[in-house]
């Protein structure tokens, strides 16, 4: 084809396939956290099923774009605030997000925890692993349907970067669930984050945008801090042994 002999093509493709894996970030969270919750001989099919659905959802809407941004138009006014469909899309994910995060982070804290090398016990099925990584999904992809939008009107462009991140996602998505599941620490980083991606979904819903570098970094920077300290905690029980 023509369009991928022309440098720009390229350029594009690459900025978009990057921004698609960025964005994808709090959705291999979410997928870790879930997936973890189900029987251990299901987590790699919960995994690998979710984000195939996914994938498929997300070409579907890139080929159906005209309907998205129809989707800007005003369905529902409130108090003299119009609210379109994306709006609403948005809210009920942050809300979903906001509930499900504090839930989890209720249980971790309050519940009863396992013992140090003992398996947590799964308490959700894999269809209902499979629902809510597909659901989550669909909210995500709106942010990442219109990012391929603002960068490029080539349909295949978009395609290919989308088929990219949900491989990324797949490579990439038990290593991280291994290592959430592994560190209760962590595991509270990464809701408290999805709790923040709720809140970043309810305001954007409410047509207040919100820089996702600023979230990024925040998340980043408790991130290196909670890896200093799980290195530090590890040389003192190593000083205490010795």
């Amino acid at each position: 084809m023509e369009i991928f002999l022309q440098p720009d093509t390229w350029v594009a493709l690459l900025t978009l396939t990057f921004l698609e894996i960025v964005l994808g970030i709090d959705n291999i969270i979410f997928i870790s956290l879930v997936a973890g919750k189900v029987p251990e001989e299901n987590q790699k099919k919960a995994r690998l099923g979710g984000l195939s659905i996914a994938l498929v959802m997300r070409i579907l809407l890139l080929l159906s774009i005209t309907w998205i941004i129809g989707l800007t138009q005003p369905v529902l006014t409130i108090a003299d605030f119009a609210l379109n469909w994306r709006d609403i899309i948005l809210i009920s994910g942050g809300i979903f997000l906001l509930i499900k995060s504090t839930l989890e982070i209720h249980h971790k804290v309050e519940g009863q925890e396992s013992e140090p090398g003992q398996k947590v016990k799964s308490n959700m099925s894999f269809s209902a692993a499979i629902i809510q990584i597909v659901l989550l999904d669909i909210v995500f992809s709106f942010d990442s349907i219109l990012t391929a939008v603002g960068l490029t009107n080539e349909i295949i462009l978009m395609i290919i970067a989308v088929i990219i991140s949900i491989l990324v996602m797949m490579i990439f998505a038990k290593p991280v669930g291994d290592f959430v599941n592994n560190h209760p620490t962590i595991q509270i980083l990464a809701l408290s984050f999805l709790i923040l991606i709720g809140v970043m979904l309810i305001v954007e819903g409410a047509h207040h945008h919100v820089p996702k570098g600023y979230i990024y970094f925040a998340v980043f920077f408790s991130l290196l801090i909670e890896m200093l300290n799980m290195r530090y905690r590890k040389k003192a029980d190593q000083s205490k042994i010795s």
